[in-house]
């Protein structure tokens, strides 16, 4: 939905990888030489695993790992990139080591209990969940002790667990101030989102529920980038940037980044801009109702942000009354 809002030019950076790229193997082999030793840089990974969003590439290159990489990757006799993974015998594990171990190229094999990014915190009890660690664990143990391995990942849950404290409590902020009627503007007041509805950005699943936020039971709003209010910008960037940068952090060693590169720190400072915008819109609305000024949004949050050509707008221009999900309901018609 972040692409499917904005105009194609502003998300090539999504198209480019979430298309063919991710179902070609010249992607990782490189078309014109196609050598598996080339795939085994980790290098080869950085083109679409970086960015505020998906800190991979960032988060291993500065972490203890990347940096015995970066000083030792042209000796052939620390890594011997001729050599097939399953017989890979290196000073320092590469992203293909770790997320392709043995050779295998189903990546999701080695992911943790962590989803959407990092943004949703972890399951500690399912057996799935126990087994992917597990198989975490593994891995690492191929350098370390197995109690280091397990050490990590406790280590990146108390910081994951303390970021879904910050993050619920960003929201919370944002959300009361909508349901006291204070959004600076409300979702009514706002050009329609990319399924042509007026639900507050914030209102995801069953998280926020009924009409209040605009939607019926059980109906979802969006993250919006832009036309939206400073505050809910402000959420979205807290926790599908700054939470991501923590998981990605503590996932890859790389402590800098779950911490002062706008990790941690980060979300701290994020609460705090939360906090302020809440604050100033209640003071300018008690200062309006008390002089009575009756303030009405400006016309370009109606417009939307070259909104026009994308979906919301078409829909609701074309289909007075419809949403995307009335006129595209059946199953998997979002992949075509």
């Amino acid at each position: 939905a972040w692409s499917i809002e904005r105009p194609p030019g502003d998300t090539a950076g999504c198209t480019f990888c979430h298309t063919s790229s991710e179902e070609r193997c010249s992607t990782c082999h490189q078309r014109h030489q196609f050598d598996p030793a080339v795939a085994r840089h980790s290098e080869q990974c950085k083109a679409c695993h970086w960015g505020k969003d998906h800190r991979d590439w960032e988060a291993y290159d500065i972490s203890i790992h990347g940096v015995v990489y970066q000083v030792n990757k042209w000796n052939p006799q620390e890594f011997d990139f001729s050599k097939k993974l399953a017989d890979a015998d290196y000073v320092g594990p590469t992203c293909q080591y770790c997320h392709l171990r043995g050779g295998h190229h189903n990546v999701q094999r080695l992911s943790t209990v962590y989803t959407s990014m990092g943004m949703s915190n972890a399951d500690r009890g399912a057996p799935l969940w126990k087994e992917k660690r597990e198989t975490w664990v593994s891995v690492c143990d191929d350098c370390h002790s197995p109690r280091f391995a397990r050490e990590n990942l406790q280590a990146m849950d108390e910081a994951c667990k303390d970021a879904g404290l910050k993050y619920t409590e960003t929201f919370k902020v944002a959300e009361n101030l909508m349901l006291d009627g204070m959004g600076e503007p409300m979702p009514k007041d706002l050009a329609p989102d990319w399924s042509g509805q007026h639900i507050w950005s914030l209102k995801i699943g069953a998280y926020h529920d009924g009409p209040k936020y605009g939607g019926a039971q059980g109906e979802s709003g969006e993250f919006r980038m832009s036309n939206c209010s400073d505050i809910e910008r402000i959420c979205f960037e807290s926790v599908g940037y700054w939470m991501t940068y923590i998981m990605k952090g503590m996932a890859h060693q790389s402590w800098n980044d779950a911490t002062y590169c706008d990790g941690s720190f980060g979300m701290d400072r994020w609460l705090v801009k939360a906090k302020a915008a809440s604050e100033q819109a209640r003071r300018f609305t008690a200062l309006e109702k008390k002089t009575g000024i009756n303030w009405v949004p400006s016309e370009f949050w109606r417009k939307g942000d070259y909104l026009e050509q994308l979906t919301g707008t078409r829909i609701v221009k074309e289909f007075p009354g419809k949403t995307i999900f009335d006129l595209c309901p059946e199953p998997g018609w979002l992949d075509t």
